[in-house]
């Protein structure tokens, strides 16, 4: 049995996490905190993917002296910041036929953390980590010869 090249929509994870440009990293630093395994928001202008807010970009924004005894309220006033002003902005972005072949080169060429998938109007279908694709890459060897992939 010969199997198909692996795309986007085999690795991805599905409705990935958004959050909108002009929330304040106060707001974002929640949404890290309280979902275990999210590292990558994807940042929408309306339903069009602009950005990738990464839990280092925002953990690189906000000051070091929060809730600290040497805070002050310029360390406070980090969390005020906005998405859109640490966000990476113009993402690489891959729709759901784009081969894993090529999302990997991606991810060596370009040294990003995630590529978000979009339909033709940039809307997010899903996201794609290295992670993802390790696993399903190492699933994928552990299955015995003739058993079908469960895929996701």
């Amino acid at each position: 049995m010969q199997h198909l090249p692996l795309t986007a929509a085999d690795v991805m994870v599905p409705d990935p996490p958004t959050i909108g440009m002009d929330e304040t990293l106060g707001r974002v630093q929640h949404r890290f905190d309280g979902a275990a395994g999210v590292h990558h928001l994807t940042v929408l202008d309306g339903r069009e993917v602009v950005g990738v807010l990464s839990e280092r970009d925002v953990l690189r924004a906000l000051s070091p002296h929060l809730r600290t005894l040497s805070e002050t309220s310029r360390d406070v006033a980090t969390l005020s910041k906005r998405v859109h002003q640490v966000m990476a902005h113009r993402p690489l972005v891959a729709t759901a036929d784009t081969p894993v072949a090529e999302l990997v080169a991606a991810f060596r060429d370009h040294a990003i953390g995630c590529i978000p998938i979009v339909d033709a109007e940039r809307a997010p279908l899903g996201l794609v980590t290295v992670r993802e694709i390790s696993s399903r890459l190492t699933r994928q060897t552990a299955e015995p010869r003739g058993t079908p992939s469960s895929g996701r």
